[in-house]
């Protein structure tokens, strides 16, 4: 410490236990965040059950705001008092890489550091993604059935597009929509409830013999198409056939 004065070392010392009781006294004052009270005291909710489920969400995204402060206070803390220990071994003011002394400008901007500027620890910031991203890749995962010969049933993507009609965050984004169809993934083309066209509009017994039709939008598409004969087309001998 060296190539500090006394002066400059008081003022970095001062300034180091002022930081040290201002930590002290806000955690004090804020109860560490209202982390000395469980999340069921502070929203004041014997049970979440009859909740809404986005209003848990808002309490648990303020809980975590919360710790993630306390956390920085603490880290901060902890380099506070590692500080005032180098003070104590009057090792203070030395890089602990290159044993240089560190500058007294970069000290009073940042009097916690224990590193010069040049072996100064560099954020990192982590391009890691969570392992479940790739056991759920491609899109739908598992419950695509789309590309298997033997498989024709309700499958994840169905379930994706039921849930897409009330909406999602793509709507509307920069072009007018009129319609949530407009902006479904190939469900304004697909049919709901059955596999091919004439059952959307073919009512059947408990046998499945056809008993009634349904002129509705399918029926009028598949005889635009030239796919069946109208109803007035049919004879007596063939009643109940399409």
């Amino acid at each position: 410490m060296q190539h500090l004065t006394q002066s400059q070392l008081d003022h970095l010392h001062s300034m180091l236990k002022e930081q040290q009781e201002s930590i002290r006294q806000k955690d004090d004052s804020n109860e560490h965040y209202g982390l000395e009270d469980s999340m069921r005291d502070q929203t004041g909710e014997l049970s979440n059950i009859d909740n809404h489920p986005a209003d848990v969400a808002t309490e648990l995204y303020a809980r975590e705001v919360d710790l993630t402060l306390q956390d920085h206070d603490d880290h901060h803390m902890d380099r506070i008092e590692m500080a005032l220990d180098r003070f104590k071994q009057g090792t203070y003011g030395v890089c602990e890489e290159c044993g240089k002394p560190i500058p007294y400008e970069r000290l009073e901007a940042v009097p916690t550091t224990s590193f010069c500027k040049e072996h100064s620890p560099k954020v990192h910031v982590e391009n890691y993604r969570p392992v479940e991203e790739e056991f759920l890749m491609p899109p739908f995962g598992r419950t695509s059935l789309d590309e298997r010969d033997d498989q024709n049933g309700f499958d994840g993507e169905d379930a994706w597009q039921i849930v897409e009609n009330f909406g999602t965050s793509n709507y509307p984004t920069g072009r007018e929509v009129h319609s949530y169809n407009e902006i479904e993934i190939e469900a304004s083309d697909e049919l709901e409830g059955c596999v091919e066209p004439y059952e959307a509009f073919v009512a059947t017994d408990i046998y499945g013999n056809p008993i009634e039709f349904v002129r509705n939008q399918e029926y009028r598409k598949y005889m635009d198409q030239g796919e069946g004969i109208s109803m007035d087309q049919l004879g007596e001998e063939d009643e109940g056939f399409i």
